[in-house]
């Protein structure tokens, strides 16, 4: 069975919610607000190749338990570039992912498994060319348009060290923390 006949990403299942297999996995939690990891760049992976499979199911595991769309690896304290990401039941993984061109406007709420319980209403480009290398190492362009476009920003953001949070204006930005720090939110 394949995910994805792009990327390929096999994990064992490839249902949303079910079980990666038998492969050993570490155990990763998604970083809040006020990590210091959310806040840098990771770093380039040299050579995509058998040692990230457990990173990569920890990740998918721990997405699936958030209940989110993507997971960058910064959002679980490891520094290097990769994300995952499922949107209906089709696991994908990039590495060293780079958005090349961008196009249009879509104004959407967002939200992030890394400050639960809040949404923005955000304007990114509505369509996007994405640069990456796929699990099978090969070096992949993908066009994306809306939701998928979106995802891929978000989380290029987070490799690049950078939150939703930081996409509004200053005073914005104030506001949504100072609601944010008053709210009970739940991980």
């Amino acid at each position: 069975m394949s995910c994805s006949p792009v990327l390929k990403w096999r994990p064992t299942h490839c249902a949303r919610g079910r079980g990666l297999g038998t492969v050993g996995r570490m155990h990763l939690d998604v970083l809040t607000l006020g990590s210091p990891a959310l806040g840098r760049r990771a770093q380039e992976v040299s050579n995509v190749d058998g040692r990230y499979q457990e990173l990569v199911s920890s990740m998918f595991e721990v997405l699936y338990r958030s209940g989110g769309l993507g997971l960058a690896a910064t959002q679980v304290g490891v520094m290097e570039r990769v994300f995952v990401y499922d949107l209906g039941g089709a696991p994908r993984v990039l590495f060293n992912p780079v958005i090349v061109e961008t196009s249009g406007e879509w104004s959407f709420v967002e939200g992030c498994l890394s400050m639960p319980g809040l949404f923005v209403d955000l304007v990114r480009p509505r369509s996007v060319l994405l640069s990456a290398v796929s699990a099978d190492g090969e070096k992949v362009n993908v066009e994306a348009t809306d939701l998928l476009a979106r995802l891929y920003q978000h989380e290029v953001d987070h490799l690049d060290g950078v939150l939703l949070i930081d996409r509004l204006s200053r005073s914005e930005k104030s506001r949504v923390l100072d609601e944010y720090a008053r709210t009970p939110h739940w991980v």
